[in-house]
């Protein structure tokens, strides 16, 4: 991915806290223990780290028509397309579950619900479905 101005990841280390990583046994929510999260973020195992870790792009990171204050990290929130489904997904710490209602994050989802998507907002093992209208419930 080509590095685009003021999209750095920086001190946030949000994926390595919200995202579960089952090659090192990390659950969601646990930061992970390679994280070298004083201030100054990154990965102590970088050139070792597991092949999904090397996969996974920041979708913030990656769209200039994202702002800067989607950042995950400033929002409790990754926002991502799901690689198995057509969901487009808001991922949360499940120390703060609702962190995709701040009006910023949910105004994002809203429209891309009304853009066609499946949007699904994820805490742990919690989810919900956001729709066009701005409706939302827990998925079943």
């Amino acid at each position: 991915m080509l590095a685009i101005p003021g999209k750095a990841c920086g001190e946030c280390s949000f994926c390595c806290k919200v995202l579960e990583i089952a090659e090192l046994a990390k659950s969601a929510g646990k930061l992970c223990e390679h994280c070298l999260n004083a201030g100054s973020g990154g990965c102590g195992i970088y050139a070792g780290r597991p092949q999904v870790c090397r996969d996974y792009e920041c979708l913030w990171k990656g769209d200039r028509d994202m702002s800067p204050r989607l950042r995950p990290d400033r929002t409790g929130t990754i926002l991502m397309e799901d690689p198995d489904s057509d969901e487009y997904r808001a991922v949360c710490d499940p120390e703060k579950p609702f962190a995709w209602l701040t009006p910023l994050v949910f105004k994002h989802l809203v429209a891309m619900a009304k853009n066609g998507r499946i949007v699904v907002a994820k805490a742990g093992l919690k989810s919900w479905r956001i729709r066009g209208n701005g409706q939302w419930g827990p998925c079943v």
